[in-house]
């Protein structure tokens, strides 16, 4: 064989390297951007629904992946600018300008109120070393040991530092509780003690673990620094225990932040979270900004450490702030368990009214009252009702037949916790009575009425589209909140998707007959969109296209599940509107009519298993009930859609904003009495 048989000419190998590395950055290039657009889709839900002002930047340190949220945005800082004091205190001690183990005398006329321990456990006189108040002012926040080290690196330093490195919004206006002192007036005055911006933080993180800040020596001192910082009640809250977090804090009433590196199983990871004019400014456990960051943080860290599928649903701290199916899990079994029941919501949503009942049932069960599902706790709670049962047929579960009631009485007179409701006649639309019926408020997941009209709206055209196979997506799969416990990658057909959609009201249902749907639906409604938009956000402009064509003045949809969003609102008279429109559909009024539902999954590695959906509407229980669909958040309250008949007439009845799950059933009941005794002729108690 000759030589030039053996060898491949040397430009041609160049060539293909060349395409290679282009074909190489292409992919890579458009992975990244997929998958900080499903990061964005996890991350947009929980912002958009905060009341108050949100700025987040998120940074993988490992894969460069980052997500950020107005991250130019000056916001105030509280104690997180005590992170730049820092750094900057440590640059002058690195440049040899000030010496760490300097001596620093406690003076009366030193102390200030507010975080640490200085000025209260400490007398005048008292001495420690520079390092020693940096220390103190990140570990304990102590506003008095930082006036200590602004007076050794001097006001205006860390600003023109933080400008020099270019984060030149990043700025301490004054020395804590000293506002007399302050170097930026104007700034003082908007924000408080400091200012910066989200994109700016994580760029001071970032350049700490790259140990290019200062020498790598300083840098190692500070992350340990951040470390040991106390105050775990926003970033490392929900993470589990073993994770190491170095992070700073920062609170005042109207602004909540806080910013560091998780130290994920994945690689380190940059975030930096900021609030500011927020409507909840109370200074307890559960403070609407404080869990947002916390639920943040979790949902980044589990983003790029998912738990592992098959992970016992005991092997976990559950606390306030905590969602999902365990959450869904524990609430089902104390409403089960404990007499007289709490009547949680199995919303998987673990707010003040769950950790209330844990409190219960652990002061019941003689344990610690923590309010934490922890190792005891789980131990009395088991065996767990988690509803996940095979299922042979549709209908019939395990051979378990479901049990019904007799029909509501006409006598009495009703009483309602609701804040708003109306009642129509099915056939001619015409109100029979209401109170409220145009003020917009949040409908949690009747919203779901919409999503389900859109699809079989559509289906009455196109039959096929009913028998395609939908494949949950990791998105759908991670949506928080109810669920038909359909895992990423598994399909079923969209006939069976509706199921789970109304049935148990899965949110993960929503977003995945939404991402299936939204490009084609979208035509019809005449909203313009490219062939690779996001077929979710198509979806919803859709819901809001078919709104003004119903009439619906009212309403304004941004997610077709109902998780609460600021602008996420509708009225009982918009509702009424929807389901009339709804009802009419014989395919509509077959699925809100069902109380259960088997059928069979697909996963992606071709094993099959069976799920079980029961409705969430407990009238279906009572003869004369037909459905449609229940809704319960914390800002919406419980909610209701539901279908009455007698005597061969219907009639339909929404009721939003109910004290409780209970709450709408006893509202529904004495309304829709009241409501037939007018129809019908029979004398009755009207409604004060």
């Amino acid at each position: 064989m000759k030589l030039q048989d053996l060898c491949v000419p040397v430009a041609k190998q160049m060539a293909g390297l060349v395409s290679i590395c282009v074909m190489f950055v292409v992919f890579s290039c458009t992975t990244v951007a997929q998958t900080v657009d499903e990061l964005s889709a996890e991350l947009l839900p929980l912002i958009r629904s905060h009341q108050g002002e949100v700025s987040v930047s998120v940074l993988d340190l490992s894969s460069g992946l980052r997500f950020d949220y107005r991250e130019t945005d000056v916001m105030p800082t509280a104690s997180l600018i005590k992170l730049p004091v820092m750094i900057e205190a440590y640059r002058k001690i690195a440049a040899g300008d000030l010496d760490q183990s300097m001596i620093l005398t406690l003076n009366a006329t030193d102390k200030v109120p507010g975080s640490g321990i200085l000025t209260r456990h400490f007398t005048d006189g008292f001495q420690l070393t520079l390092q020693d108040a940096i220390r103190l002012m990140i570990a304990f926040s102590d506003n008095t040991a930082t006036n200590l080290v602004v007076d050794q690196i001097g006001l205006p330093a860390t600003s023109n530092t933080m400008a020099t490195l270019g984060y030149p919004q990043t700025k301490l206006h004054s020395k804590v509780y000293r506002g007399d002192s302050s170097i930026y007036p104007d700034r003082s005055k908007a924000y408080g003690l400091g200012s910066t911006t989200s994109a700016d933080i994580v760029g001071l993180l970032e350049g700490l673990h790259s140990k290019r800040l200062v020498t790598p020596e300083y840098c190692d001192i500070m992350l340990d620094h951040l470390k040991n910082v106390e105050d775990k009640s926003q970033l490392p809250r929900l993470l589990p225990a073993e994770i190491e977090v170095a992070h700073k804090s920062g609170s005042v009433s109207k602004a909540r932040c806080d910013a560091g590196i998780i130290y994920a199983p994945s690689g380190p990871i940059a975030l930096c979270l900021l609030t500011n004019n927020n409507e909840d400014r109370r200074w307890t456990d559960d403070n609407a900004a404080e869990l947002l960051n916390a639920r943040i943080a979790k949902t980044v860290y589990e983003y790029f450490n998912p738990p592992h599928a098959a992970a016992s649903t005991t092997s976990t701290l559950l606390r306030q702030g905590d969602y999902g199916l365990q959450v869904e899990s524990v609430q089902r079994t104390l409403n089960a368990r404990m007499k007289p029941s709490p009547e949680l919501s199995i919303d998987g949503d673990y707010g003040p009214a769950t950790a209330t009942a844990v409190v219960r049932f652990q002061t019941l069960n003689k344990l610690p009252p923590t309010g934490i599902v922890g190792p005891e706790t789980w131990k009395l709670l088991s065996p767990l009702l988690t509803e996940r049962l095979p299922v042979p047929t549709p209908t019939k579960v395990n051979t378990k037949m479901l049990p019904r009631e007799t029909a509501d009485s006409l006598d009495g007179s009703p009483f309602v916790s609701c804040r708003a409701w109306a009642v129509a006649e099915v056939g001619s639309g015409e109100q029979v009575g209401g109170v409220n019926t145009d003020e917009s408020l949040e409908i949690a997941s009747t919203t779901k009425v919409m999503t389900a009209y859109l699809v079989l709206r559509h289906a009455v055209e196109h039959p096929e589209i009913m028998d395609e196979t939908v494949t949950y997506s990791r998105r759908a799969d991670r949506t928080r909140g109810s669920t038909s416990g359909i895992s990423a990658g598994e399909s079923l057909p969209v006939s069976e998707v509706l199921y789970g959609l109304l049935l148990p009201s899965g949110n993960d249902a929503a977003v995945a007959l939404a991402e299936h749907f939204g490009r084609r639906i979208h035509g019809q409604a005449g909203v313009e969109a490219t062939d690779d938009a996001d077929p979710l956000p198509l979806f919803v402009a859709a819901m809001n296209h078919m709104a003004v064509e119903l009439g619906m003045h009212n309403s304004t949809f941004q997610n077709p599940h109902g998780l609460s969003e600021s602008e996420h609102r509708s009225s009982v008279g918009d509702l009424l509107k929807l389901a009339q429109a709804a009802f009419r559909l014989p395919s509509f009024r077959q699925y809100v009519s069902v109380r259960q539902r088997g059928c069979t999954v697909t996963g992606a590695a071709g094993y099959t298993r069976n799920v079980r959906w029961e409705n969430t509407n407990r009238l279906l229980a009572i003869d004369g009930y037909a459905g449609i669909k229940t809704g319960t958040t914390e800002l919406a309250g419980a909610c209701l859609i539901a279908v009455s008949e007698r005597e061969g007439q219907e009639l339909l009845l929404v009721v939003l904003g109910s004290r409780s799950s209970e709450g709408r059933y006893v509202d529904a009941r004495n309304l829709f009495r009241w409501a037939w005794g007018r129809t019908l002729g029979v004398e009755n108690v009207s409604i004060n």
